[in-house]
């Protein structure tokens, strides 16, 4: 068996370090995976929020925005699937605590012709998520904004199988230990 992650670092030590914390919390002394137990961490409210784009063809943003799309409601689709990714985040990521989420907001803005520099056109979805609780709630949003831009190239993939989905990041989280977080 490896000494290193597939990262090439020395899983057996503490040089293995994130870039918030100072270690890898789901790396044992033994370099295993493994979910970190939160038990003796207090409660309390956490809020995350990611974005995401997509990008496409002009008409295929214009059939979304004019709801004309062969599946239907593009726009509506994807935020509910976008909440519903939220709630299974722990099922897909395997070291994700279960979070009984106290709040899961998608929201989808078309961009238009003329709004960016580049002149692309697409969607850009916002997740917000919240929970009170002993974890974070990073993942949630993350997860949750790239299934509402998946659900988006699914259902308009028969017309634009060329979409780009782009940039998922985080842009902000509070709570917890590590406090306010926000990207410069």
């Amino acid at each position: 068996m490896s000494d290193t992650t597939p990262g090439g670092l020395s899983a057996g030590n503490a040089q293995i370090t994130g870039a918030d914390s100072g270690t890898l919390t789901h790396v044992d002394e033994h370099g295993a995976v493994r979910m970190v137990d939160v038990s003796a961490k207090a409660d309390t409210q956490r809020i995350a929020t990611a974005e995401g784009f997509i990008f496409m063809h002009r008409d295929t943003l214009d059939m979304i925005v004019e709801g004309t799309a062969a599946k239907g409601d593009v726009l509506a689709c994807a935020r509910v699937a976008g909440i519903m990714g939220c709630k299974q985040t722990s099922s897909l990521i395997p070291m994700c605590h279960p979070l009984n989420l106290t709040k899961s907001k998608c929201d989808l803005e078309p961009i238009l012709p003329g709004q960016r520099e580049d002149g692309r056109v697409g969607i850009h979805a916002v997740m917000t998520t919240g929970v009170t609780g002993k974890t974070g709630i990073e993942m949630e949003a993350l997860t949750g904004v790239s299934i509402a831009l998946l659900t988006v190239y699914d259902m308009c993939k028969a017309v634009d199988r060329g979409m780009e989905i782009c940039d998922v990041r985080l842009l902000r989280k509070e709570g917890g230990k590590t406090g306010l977080w926000t990207r410069d």
